[in-house]
């Protein structure tokens, strides 16, 4: 068991993963400043349209969900903070913090689309249609956009699952927390991109 465990460690670079996360992480931001830049320029070409049609949003919702997710961010970092300080416990209850959070944002969202689709006020529809471009545009991007983030949102679901399960049954600990290190980076990242889709969906009107 002793030898197995040696061979694991010397076979686990935990600075090659952690540089891959960052270069990952600056992929997906690459992605969505190009998706930002489209629709600065959309925005430009069709002001009128797209601030009527942020009207049509709740900022209520927006504004719980942007708390949901700075309260996921800061349960998470203290998770790392906890497994370092051998805290077993505490870290399962910091990450199960984390999922409930991840989950009640993917529930409001969903709630948020269907309001949308019950009053045809999405991509293809004959009433966004009748409405002009702008609006098409506007909601072309909203659902582009948001969509592409809760499908992020989904991923660190999984992952936030997965190391879970390991500090749970004991293979992810204090001596190998980059599992956990490298989720935490990644949920940050979802929670930096929803702090820029929030202004620019739910605010600029």
């Amino acid at each position: 068991m002793n030898t197995e465990s040696a061979i694991q460690h010397i076979h686990r670079d935990d600075e090659a993963s952690k540089l891959g996360m960052w270069l990952f992480i600056f992929t997906e931001l690459l992605l969505f400043a190009g998706l930002f830049i489209v629709y600065s320029v959309y925005r430009y070409q069709n002001a009128v349209a797209f601030s009527l049609a942020a009207e049509q949003l709740s900022v209520t919702v927006g504004t719980i969900n942007t708390v949901i997710l700075l309260i996921s961010s800061a349960t998470i970092a203290m998770a790392t903070s906890a497994i370092r300080l051998k805290n077993k416990k505490f870290t399962i209850i910091l990450l199960g913090i984390t999922l409930a959070m991840a989950v009640i944002f993917m529930v409001n969202k969903y709630f948020e689309w269907m309001g949308k689709f019950e009053h045809g006020l999405f991509p293809s529809s004959d009433i966004l249609k009748s409405m002009g471009n702008g609006d098409t545009l506007f909601y072309g991007l909203y659902f582009f956009m948001t969509g592409l983030h809760a499908l992020h949102i989904l991923v660190g679901i999984v992952l936030i699952t997965i190391v879970l399960v390991r500090v749970n049954n004991n293979s992810l600990n204090d001596d190998n927390p980059v599992l956990l290190d490298n989720s935490g980076l990644y949920w940050h990242l979802v929670d930096l991109i929803w702090i820029f889709l929030f202004p620019l969906f739910y605010l600029i009107t």
